[in-house]
């Protein structure tokens, strides 16, 4: 009879002081993240945030262009004409912690408009491109990295050519392979 009051008291404990607010910092919560996922939520941040209400009809595509291998970063191209807008969406996917130190999964959204979004993704290809030579000599040890608006870009060669974002808490790693086609697929949607 303890025993069976002793473990229903650590199921009651443990599952009351793991739950943490939706609300709480913005963040959304996720037991798996795929590009699926990242669409399906995007969705509701590009209507709600980036083009905002309206009283009437609005039309806005999405549409996922790349998912990191490491499943934590996840690109999204949106556009809509009627309001003008267009731009790139960065899923973050991965680890926070609560006040309280409480792991939990969790993602985000950082909207960026196309000319930032184009900004960025220029800047990133250039320093890989011209500092190709450096991020060769010392595998992994050869580091370098800068800051845009709130997010940090540090870039280093793991076998292939590694981007780690920093933003709002997150550290995703973007592969090469998920940051060369983002930046084409952005490319040719926003020439069409």
């Amino acid at each position: 009879m303890n025993v069976k009051i002793l473990v229903l008291g650590l199921m009651i404990s443990t599952v009351s002081f793991s739950q943490v607010s939706v609300s709480d910092g913005g963040f959304y919560f996720a037991k798996e993240y795929s590009k699926d996922v990242a669409l399906y939520k995007a969705k509701e941040f590009v209507m709600e945030k980036v083009i905002g209400g309206g009283g009437s009809l609005v039309k806005f595509s999405i549409d996922p262009l790349a998912a990191s291998t490491s499943g934590e970063l996840t690109s999204l191209v949106y556009g809509c004409d009627e309001k003008n807008l267009s731009g790139l969406v960065l899923g973050f996917y991965g680890d926070q912690w609560t006040k309280l130190g409480v792991a939990y999964q969790a993602y985000a959204f950082k909207n960026l408009p196309d000319e930032k979004a184009l900004e960025i993704l220029s800047k990133l290809d250039s320093y890989i491109d011209k500092e190709s030579k450096y991020l060769a000599a010392d595998s992994d040890n050869n580091n370098m990295y800068f800051t845009y608006d709130d997010m940090t870009f540090l870039i280093y060669r793991f076998g292939s050519v590694k981007v780690r974002v920093f933003w709002n808490g997150f550290d995703s790693e973007w592969d090469w392979g998920s940051f060369y086609r983002t930046k084409k697929r952005l490319e040719r949607k926003l020439k069409n």
